[in-house]
C-alpha cells in the first residue's frame, strides 16, 4: 500500500470565538468543505493549541474540519488560565460548539490528551459521535501519570532529559515533581513561572518523536506556547486530570462500544506507552488497533501520518 501523506496546506475558511462561560472564550477555526461531513480535531496537552498541520489529516473536499483551541490554549482567552478549567468544562465546551455550529454528529480525532478528551466527550454524548480516531492513547490513570513524572518510567529511557526536567525544581522536591512544578507555575514570580513552563514543555517535546526533532522542541518551548502547556498541563496532572475515578474511561467504555473506533499507536511511544491502547482495544472489541512499528508519540512521524490519514479516509463511509 502506498504511504499516505498529509493533504496539502490549507487555510481556514472561517474563524470565530465562542463565549463558553463568564470567564472563558474559546477560539475555533473551520477548514475544508463548508458543506462536508463534520470532523472535530482535538489538540493535546492540555494546553498545546491548534497547529496548522492538524487541518491536513482530512480530505478538505469531503470534510468540514472543526479545530477548537481548548480553554486557555492557543488563541482562546484568557491565555493559560486555570480558573474554571477542568475536563468536564472542556467536554461541555465541545457540546456548546457543536450546537453553535448546528451539527448533529461529528467524527472526532484526537491524540494524547486529545484522545482522553475525545473518549470523555463520547462517554458523555455518545449519540453525537459518529466515529472516533485516536492516537497515543492516554487514559489519565495514576500509573500513566507516574510513568511520565516519577523516576523509574520514561526517565529510564531518557535519563539526560529527565535530569534537565528535575533541574528546574528544588532537589528536596524531586520525589513529587508535579507538585513542585505546580507551586512554581502558579506562583507570583513571572520569570520563575516561565522558566518552569519551558522546562516542563521541553521534557515532553524532547521525548515525543522517534528521532530528535529540534524544531518540534523549539515550537513547544517558545514563551507563549510553553506557558499554556506548562501551566494547564500541570494543573490537570496535579488534579489527576479531573477523572471521577482512577479508571473512569475503561469503566465507562460500555457507553461507546457501538461507536466505530480506530486506535493508532506508535510502538515506541514513550509518553503514552502502548499498554493503554491495547487495554482500550480489548475493552472495545469492535475497535480497530493499528500499531505503527516505526512510530512514537508525535502524529508527524511518517508512519503515524499514514495511519491517521488512512483512518480519516476509511471513515468517509460513515
Amino acid at each position: 500500500m502506498e504511504k499516505k501523506t498529509l493533504y496539502p496546506e490549507i487555510e481556514p475558511y472561517t474563524t470565530g470565538y465562542l463565549k463558553v462561560s463568564d470567564f472563558h472564550t474559546i477560539h475555533y477555526e473551520e477548514a475544508g468543505n463548508p458543506e462536508g461531513y463534520p470532523a472535530l480535531f482535538l489538540h493535546g496537552g492540555p494546553g498545546v493549541g491548534i497547529l496548522p498541520d492538524y487541518r491536513r489529516f482530512f480530505d478538505p473536499n469531503y470534510y468540514r474540519i472543526v479545530l477548537p483551541d481548548q480553554r486557555g490554549a492557543g488563541k482562546s482567552k484568557p491565555h493559560a488560565a486555570l480558573q474554571e478549567n477542568t475536563t468536564e468544562d472542556l467536554v461541555e465546551d465541545l457540546e456548546k460548539l457543536r450546537i453553535h455550529l448546528g451539527l448533529s454528529q461529528w467524527l472526532i480525532m484526537g491524540g494524547s490528551w486529545g484522545s482522553t478528551l475525545a473518549l470523555c466527550y463520547a462517554i458523555s454524548y455518545p449519540d453525537n459521535v459518529a466515529g472516533i480516531i485516536i492516537r497515543g492513547v492516554f487514559l489519565a490513570r495514576p500509573g500513566e501519570i507516574a510513568w511520565l513524572h516519577q523516576d523509574g518510567g520514561a526517565s529510564q529511557i531518557y535519563p539526560r532529559e529527565w535530569q534537565e526536567y528535575l533541574a528546574a525544581i528544588p532537589e528536596h522536591e524531586h520525589d513529587d515533581t508535579v507538585k513542585a512544578y505546580y507551586k512554581i507555575l502558579t506562583g507570583k514570580d513571572e520569570k520563575a513561572r516561565l522558566a518552569a513552563a519551558r522546562a516542563w514543555s521541553r521534557w515532553e517535546a524532547a521525548i515525543m518523536t522517534l528521532r530528535p526533532d529540534p524544531k518540534a522542541v523549539d515550537a513547544m518551548i517558545n514563551d507563549s506556547a510553553a506557558l499554556s502547556i506548562g501551566r494547564i498541563e500541570c494543573h490537570y496532572t496535579v488534579n489527576s486530570f479531573f477523572m471521577k475515578t482512577d479508571n473512569y474511561i475503561l469503566d465507562n467504555a460500555v457507553k461507546i462500544k457501538h461507536i466505530p473506533c480506530r486506535i493508532v499507536q506508535g510502538r515506541y511511544d514513550i509518553i503514552c506507552p502502548m499498554v493503554s491502547a491495547w487495554q482500550l482495544h480489548k475493552t472495545l472489541p469492535e475497535s480497530k488497533l493499528r500499531i505503527v512499528v516505526d512510530g512514537a508519540h508525535s502524529p508527524m512521524d511518517a508512519g503515524m501520518i499514514h495511519e491517521l490519514v488512512q483512518a480519516s479516509e476509511d471513515f468517509k463511509g460513515l
